[in-house]
């Protein structure tokens, strides 16, 4: 079974009580955390390797790693093949700061937004104009709606109601 389905046997479990649940995600998100603020520090690194070997260097087990990596690949330069990951898995952390920042205030994971880190990558207006763009790129906008006695906006001349509206 790869790494990935293992993760998300334990952490989307249904038979779970939900404290233990919240527990698990808790610490999780803690070493996550913990993880950013390390590779936010030198965002230009490289970081490669097998999956056993960055749980390592970050202290993560590997379940943890293949979460991790779960969340961040969307954010990477290149995808990792995360479905069929196991841990001697070559992978790499080499993320698209934009992207990535992006993806951390559409997760609304304001805990991982607002590291300090972030402000030696981006001065704030770049900051703020990265969140507007991400909030807004959720936001439907609804155009104005026609009234029944209105000209129809096919083109056709006819009221509203007596063409498309009915």
């Amino acid at each position: 079974m790869a790494l990935l389905e293992q993760w998300q046997k334990i952490a989307y479990n249904e038979k779970t009580n939900k404290q233990e649940l919240q527990k698990f995600w808790q610490r999780y998100f803690l070493l996550e955390k913990g993880v950013y603020e390390k590779l936010l520090t030198n965002p230009e690194e490289k970081v490669e390797g097998t999956v056993k070997e960055l749980a390592e260097k970050y202290g993560l087990s590997v379940l943890e790693m293949a979460g991790f990596l779960d969340g961040i690949n969307e954010s990477l330069v290149e995808a990792n093949p995360i479905d069929t990951m196991e841990e001697d898995t070559r992978v790499s952390l080499a993320f698209d700061n934009e992207k990535l920042y992006k993806n951390m205030v559409d997760a609304k994971a304001d805990w991982l937004y607002e590291l300090p880190m972030w402000d030696n990558i981006f001065d704030a207006e770049t900051k703020k104009r990265l969140y507007l763009e991400q909030k807004k790129s959720g936001t439907v906008i609804v155009g104005r709606k026609v009234g029944r006695n209105e000209p129809c906006p096919c083109g056709s001349g006819k009221k509203y109601k007596f063409c498309c509206g009915r």
